[in-house]
């Protein structure tokens, strides 16, 4: 297995509902490390870069609206196939169509307040991690 990073995004719903700690204990316990974390406030332009792929997209202003719409946690996560793990442990974007146990079955309350972001390539999560983080903030 290849030892990998993936970036995550605990999102408002999760900051404002004080999850950051359960969904953390579920990340470990799947064997990922933390080993980059932080909480901010997303500007609307980090938010709009971010979910850039969906401008077309007719919900793109209501993503971007609740993403900034209180504190997100954001993280580095680094572990054996790390992207994939972790899209694992997310579940499916519906959380109703989430298996047991994975962060979206256990804290989502909707598809729009779905609780976490996971990168989906290794390619995307080093470019994701890029825009949230410098190297001396990552510590393995």
């Amino acid at each position: 297995m290849a030892t990998e990073r993936t970036f995550s995004i605990l999102k408002p719903d999760a900051t404002k509902r004080n999850l950051t700690g359960a969904v953390n204990a579920l990340i470990e316990k799947a064997g990922l490390r933390i080993v980059g974390q932080r909480r901010i406030q997303m500007t609307k332009a980090q938010a709009e870069t971010f979910y850039e792929i969906h401008k077309e997209r007719p919900f793109f202003g209501e993503l971007v609206d609740f993403m900034t719409s209180g504190p997100v946690v954001v993280q580095v996560l680094e572990g054996d196939n790390a992207v994939a793990k972790y899209r694992e442990i997310m579940g499916a974007t519906n959380p109703a169509q989430a298996a047991e146990g994975t962060i979206r079955k256990t804290f989502s309350e909707s598809v729009g307040e779905n609780t976490v972001h996971g990168s989906d390539s290794a390619e995307n999560a080093a470019m994701e991690i890029a825009q949230f983080f410098k190297d001396g903030d990552i510590v393995g």
